[in-house]
């Protein structure tokens, strides 16, 4: 056992004196040791309720015969950072989870792993050290929250941030406001729209990392609890069969993932996070896979923010199982390939159901191509991304004077100031990796003009990125990045800016020469935060179009 080199031989006798000094007995000593990697935390409504789920894995682990060492990592709410200097860094916290998970393995010689995560940046972290320490690791999720009710309607998150722009607009009052407040978010869970965290888990599931049901089972399902014990009973299997998550996680199993991401009209987050994963799996996942793979997949289902249903809706309609059963159906999936259920991919859709009124057969999607494209220009060589589904018919297409922000503050405080107007291309930049620094997600002022009844009139592009939750216009991770010397950097107000998603263009309409006498007389900003780790942060990342990856 990989453990042995921490707990065997005489000279590891004051070794066995500190693990017997936690309460370990002899007998625990000698089973395998299995870290369980538990994201809980008192703040994140996602992570409240995981040293359940915690106990449940250890309980599983014993069963099969295991010692189970539960340790923690950090998690930060993306809602709670929203529209403030925190969101700076929620990014950055990947990083953070994957370097610290791979000091807790290595230096305690685990011989598996079982990880516990539930919103955004932890699923991708652990996910990055998974692919770091290629030791056997299976996946199991603190699940979905349910979505709110309000006067007989389903509400989430989502909802809320829309009701700001209502508010500031006339259209809300205070009773109304509070009465939200209240019912958006019910109780434990990620938010229940297919919003970063839970596309994230529903693709760790596609990818073959987490067991069937991981992605959409509810929180508050006793399932849920089952379906740990599972993981925990299961992690030793994968250890007696030597399967480690590099043989999982190839460049075949993140197609996969793409497709189930395209089908689902999951988070733009996941362009940012799947190639990051990719790269500590050892595998390449250019930006260009994305939209290859986005032209051929049909787009299956409508959860919030681009439809009526909810993440217990895909749940009761089959799951993430019923998505792959119908994209196998049209031969989109590499279905031999090996899962941590111990069956191939095409061995785990045997049982697959779905729901016909809330997923769509492959055969009648709501549209061929799936909800994330890439689009480039001028504006965008190295590429931008949008959630294609949740982009109403008449902005598809649309060109408009810039209204130009260097920053998310200054865009909001003129969009709720009335001066955005129909037609105009919201520019926000100096927002990515390296200038934010940390790459903010803009969801305040997607849902402020949501909520203004602009977002089917107006378009926001910016080199930082989106919430899942965003809809409408909305382009994130213009690459180059302002900071990095990207064109974004030398739009001025009034420039106009074409949007063609059909096309997959995104271009400044300025000629050559006058970019290029801007560009001569243009020094980027220097990024916001200087001090700190964040000043690091900024001096290391890559571009969006990378990953956002550490060099």
């Amino acid at each position: 056992m990989r453990s042995d080199s921490a707990k065997k031989g005489f000279e590891r006798a004051p070794h066995r004196s500190l693990f017997y000094a936690t309460g370990l007995t002899p007998e625990e000593l000698n089973h395998p040791l299995i870290g369980v990697v538990n994201s809980f935390n008192e703040i994140v409504p996602g992570h409240v309720h995981l040293n359940k789920i915690a106990e449940a894995v250890k309980a599983g682990v014993r069963m099969a015969g295991g010692t189970p060492l539960e340790f923690n990592v950090i998690g930060v709410c993306d809602g709670i950072a929203m529209g403030h200097s925190g969101m700076n860094y929620s990014l950055p916290t990947r990083e953070l989870i994957a370097d610290s998970v791979e000091s807790m393995v290595e230096g305690h010689a685990f011989d598996g792993l079982v990880f516990i995560p539930n919103c955004d940046k932890i699923i991708p972290g652990m996910l990055m050290a998974a692919g770091r320490l290629n030791i056997p690791a299976l996946f199991v999720s603190g699940g979905p929250m349910m979505a709110g009710r309000h006067e007989g309607v389903d509400i989430d998150l989502k909802t809320l941030f829309e009701a700001v722009g209502k508010y500031q607009t006339g259209a809300m009052g205070d009773a109304e406001l509070a009465a939200l407040e209240m019912a958006a978010c019910p109780g434990c869970g990620s938010c229940a729209g297919m919003f970063t965290a839970n596309t994230m888990n529903c693709l760790t599931e596609a990818l073959g990392m987490g067991l069937p049901g991981n992605g959409t089972i509810p929180a508050v399902s006793a399932a849920r609890l089952r379906l740990a014990k599972h993981a925990g009973m299961q992690v030793m299997k994968l250890i007696e069969a030597g399967l480690c998550p590099r043989d999982i996680m190839t460049a075949a199993a993140f197609e996969n993932a793409i497709a189930v991401d395209m089908a689902l009209g999951g988070s733009t987050n996941t362009v940012l996070h799947l190639p990051a994963i990719a790269h500590d799996a050892g595998a390449t996942l250019p930006l260009a896979t994305f939209d290859a793979i986005s032209r051929r997949t049909p787009y299956l289902i409508k959860l919030s923010p681009a439809g009526p249903h909810h993440i217990q809706d895909l749940d009761e309609a089959g799951g993430v199982p019923a998505v792959m059963a119908e994209l196998r159906g049209k031969n989109l999936l590499h279905t031999e390939l090996p899962t941590v259920t111990g069956q191939t991919v095409g061995e785990n859709l045997a049982a697959a159901r779905r729901r016909t009124d809330v997923l769509r057969p492959a055969d009648d999607p709501y549209s061929p191509e799936g909800g994330i494209a890439i689009l480039r220009g001028n504006l965008a060589p190295d590429g931008a991304v949008v959630k294609a589904a949740a982009v109403g018919p008449e902005m598809r297409h649309h060109r408009g004077p810039a209204r130009v922000f260097d920053g998310e503050e200054a865009a909001l405080e003129a969009i709720l100031g009335g001066a955005i107007k129909a037609g105009d291309v919201v520019v926000i930049r100096y927002e990515g990796p390296r200038g934010g620094p940390g790459m903010r997600e803009m969801l305040m002022p997607t849902s402020v003009l949501s909520g203004m009844g602009l977002d089917d009139k107006v378009a926001l592009i910016t080199d930082g990125r989106f919430s899942g939750a965003t809809r409408g216009a909305a382009l994130g991770h213009v690459s180059p990045e302002a900071a990095g010397g990207g064109l974004i950097g030398l739009v001025q107000e009034g420039d106009a800016i074409e949007i063609d998603i059909p096309n997959r263009t995104l271009t400044l309409h300025v000629d050559d020469a006058e970019i290029a006498r801007r560009r001569a007389s243009w020094t980027p900003n220097p990024p916001k935060i200087q001090h700190g780790w964040l000043a690091r942060y900024a001096r290391m990342v890559t571009s969006a179009s990378e990953g956002a990856i550490l060099k």
